[in-house]
């Protein structure tokens, strides 16, 4: 656990822990990244900011608090293109060489206009499609748990990388169980640290009814949304709330090399510890998100643990659709990278300020210098790093953005092809 960090004025968004039934689950994982520097590496979540007047590409500000707990600082100061550990081999079980061309997903909302808006004929659907996980933690089997949602009719299963990273690690035991209680043993196809998301696949549970993938794009702040999952081990929960904001750039992990930043849809429905890797689905019964992190204000709860305050965040479903995509046809994912580190300590709205370029990076090629200030990605403001890197991550490695940029008090352009990183 990461002592507090002096000075902080803002509680942390911190990964939601896998739950360990009986007995009190442990510790949290992750938190947000004290003041200092981190890499500026992209992903391509497959998604943009819905049409409409240019969205504000801002950080995470928060009022003043008397008492800050973050959950586990993050170390800054690695290059952009650090390179992650090999997550899977290509011919890892359950990869598919045409990647969601070749499986079997759902996406017709399962509730018609007359039952749209009734959290219980939600539930009802989305129940059976939504799984508890039971991974094995620092090698002890059948402990930590999370949750899931079936993603097709061939038996893959979408999860956070936290609820499964420390089984993958060490080969240890994962196992699925459905609302009825059944277990089927899995496997991991891949994962991807940077976006927070793995992909399962459990061969004999081609039965279970895949959810239905919908779109954040068209969801709209104060919208109900419920969460479905198995938080403190307690599985098939749901809970409702509403949207509380769109397009939120939050950041969670242990270090800067595992540090996850999404542009998360933020929402007040109870996400606690053990909701992990599930779904939040909106009120026609489609999945808009995977619940992922919740912010604290240093309070604890059960075992010591931070709880839900109203404050939850899930990774946006257009991500989880090309994360998915590249994971089944590879068994790996990749992330867009510009070869730069940022302040990502510094929130006082003026932008993101770089504080190393690489050599022969898309950031040198492009221009970029160290100390030029970006204040503008594709005509969406940045007020600080965070924002910048979320920003980065809705495009894919290849493409091409621009950006506004200040240098000696003169405002500057350039364009910058996004390279590429497996992670």
């Amino acid at each position: 656990m990461g002592a507090p960090q002096p000075g902080a004025s803002q509680p942390g968004a911190s990964w939601l822990p896998p739950s360990s039934p009986p007995a009190g689950p442990p510790d949290p994982w992750g938190g947000y990244p004290p003041p200092g520097t981190q890499p500026m590496p992209t992903e391509p979540p497959a998604h943009r900011a819905a049409e409409g007047p240019r969205a504000r590409v801002s950080g995470w500000v928060w009022p003043v608090l008397a008492a800050v707990a973050l959950v586990v600082g993050v170390l800054g100061g690695v290059a952009g293109s650090v390179a992650y550990d090999e997550l899977s081999d290509s011919d890892a079980p359950g990869t598919v060489s045409g990647g969601l061309d070749d499986v079997d997903t759902v996406s017709l909302p399962p509730l018609s206009a007359e039952e749209e808006g009734s959290v219980a004929a939600v539930a009802e659907e989305v129940l059976p499609s939504t799984v508890q996980i039971i991974a094995s933690l620092d090698g002890e089997e059948g402990g930590a748990t999370g949750s899931g949602f079936v993603l097709d009719k061939q038996g893959h299963i979408i999860t956070n990388n936290h609820v499964v990273e420390s089984a993958a690690k060490e080969d240890g035991k994962i196992q699925i169980v459905d609302q009825e209680g059944n277990r089927y043993d899995a496997s991991v196809v891949g994962r991807s640290p940077v976006y927070d998301l793995a992909v399962l696949f459990a061969e004999d549970a081609d039965e279970l009814p895949p959810a239905s993938l919908g779109r954040s794009q068209r969801l709209r702040v104060g919208e109900g949304v419920v969460a479905i999952g198995s938080p403190l081990g307690l599985s098939s929960t749901v809970t409702a709330g509403i949207v509380s904001s769109l397009n939120r750039p939050v950041t969670t992990g242990e270090s800067s090399d595992d540090s996850s930043y999404i542009n998360a849809v933020q929402t007040d429905a109870a996400i606690n510890p053990g909701n992990s890797g599930g779904p939040l689905v909106d009120l026609r019964g489609q999945v808009v998100g995977v619940n992922s992190a919740i912010a604290t204000n240093g309070g604890g709860t059960i075992s010591g643990q931070a709880g839900n305050i109203g404050v939850g965040f899930a990774i946006p479903v257009e991500q989880v659709v090309v994360t998915a995509d590249q994971i089944l046809k590879t068994g790996e994912s990749s992330y867009p990278v510009i070869g730069a580190q940022v302040q990502t300590g510094v929130r006082d709205g003026s932008g993101a300020r770089i504080d190393k370029v690489n050599d022969g990076s898309p950031a040198a090629d492009a221009g970029l210098e160290e100390g030029d200030v970006i204040v503008e990605v594709d005509g969406d403001r940045v007020t600080d790093g965070i924002g910048l890197i979320v920003a980065i991550r809705t495009h894919q490695p290849g493409e091409t953005i621009e950006f506004t940029y200040e240098r000696d008090g003169e405002e500057r352009s350039a364009q910058v092809e996004l390279g590429a990183q497996k992670g």
